[in-house]
């Protein structure tokens, strides 16, 4: 296989009619200037024409796209896919099903709200000040201040991206700390707890209802998978697969690909996409 591109989507919306402009994502009339400029200067292909190019050592058309879209968000369904559809063009949309089966928000997505609802961020670092106090002794803690000198200063050299990752090199010092502490520092345990009392705070919506706005439900991936589009697997609990136990990767997996073949996948040709880029 020669060289490909492939290009990640998170969120694709209408930010300034959003009711949380403050999340970084893509404005829709962007992403139909993006998709103009890639129709007129690569060749978009399917995933399949990827997976044949790979199983048989042909090569791929020149300037070939892949466009992928993480999260399994709503945005997908009502933005998205209107504009591939239109153009005839595949989209490979990547699914967290938990999220979808049990009206659950990722972790990560929790911190993307919490953050776009509050306009000082020292407020929510306050509130973890004082969470982390409340919570030393059970969970055997650190103080406030060796987590903040850890975490809130930038390692240059393993920068991430905002939407999948812990950090990027454009965040504060402040929305750092907040998404360290509460992606990656902290047991998971601990940071569900944290994150749960912020996102009530803050957010102010049930757990259910919100996950019903924000993900596709499974009626939407079928009429997309029905007209073209590729369905993959983005984990089950979306967990750092590098974090995982043998037993724990075979659960997330089985869960993950249960879900996929539900909905109608073609199991000899489904992919994955690592949640945050991490495997094993």
């Amino acid at each position: 296989m020669n060289n490909l591109t492939i290009v990640v989507y998170h969120y694709v919306r209408d930010l300034k009619n959003s009711r949380f402009p403050g999340v970084k994502g893509l404005d829709l009339d962007l992403f139909r200037e993006q998709i103009g400029y890639i129709r007129k200067h690569y060749h978009v292909i399917t995933m399949e024409e990827v997976i044949h190019s790979i199983d048989n050592q042909v090569k791929l058309p020149s300037k070939s796209v892949l466009l992928t879209f993480d999260d399994a968000y709503s945005d997908h369904y009502m933005n998205v896919f209107p504009v591939l559809d239109k153009h005839k063009l595949q989209g490979s949309f990547y699914t967290p099903s938990k999220a979808i089966t049990e009206n659950t928000i990722l972790d990560v997505n929790k911190i993307h709200f919490i953050l776009a609802s509050v306009q000082d961020k020292s407020d929510i670092v306050s509130d973890l000040k004082h969470l982390l106090k409340v919570y030393k002794k059970e969970y055997q803690l650190q103080d406030f201040d060796y987590y903040y000198k850890k975490l809130a200063f930038a390692d240059t050299t393993t920068a991430m991206s905002g939407a999948a990752g812990t950090e990027n090199n454009y965040d504060t010092q402040e929305v750092r700390f907040i998404k360290k502490l509460l992606q990656v520092e902290l047991i998971e345990e601990l940071r569900i707890r944290i994150t749960d009392t912020l996102f009530e705070k803050y957010v102010g919506m049930s757990e259910p209802s919100f996950s019903r706005e924000l993900y596709m439900n499974e009626e939407q991936l079928k009429h997309m998978l029905r007209s073209g589009q590729h369905i993959g697997n983005h984990g089950y609990n979306h967990y750092w697969w590098n974090s995982l136990t043998k037993a724990e990767m075979r659960e997330e997996l089985d869960l993950s690909i249960a879900f996929l073949n539900k909905i109608g996948v073609d199991m000899n040709n489904w992919t994955a996409c690592y949640p945050y880029g991490a495997y094993d």
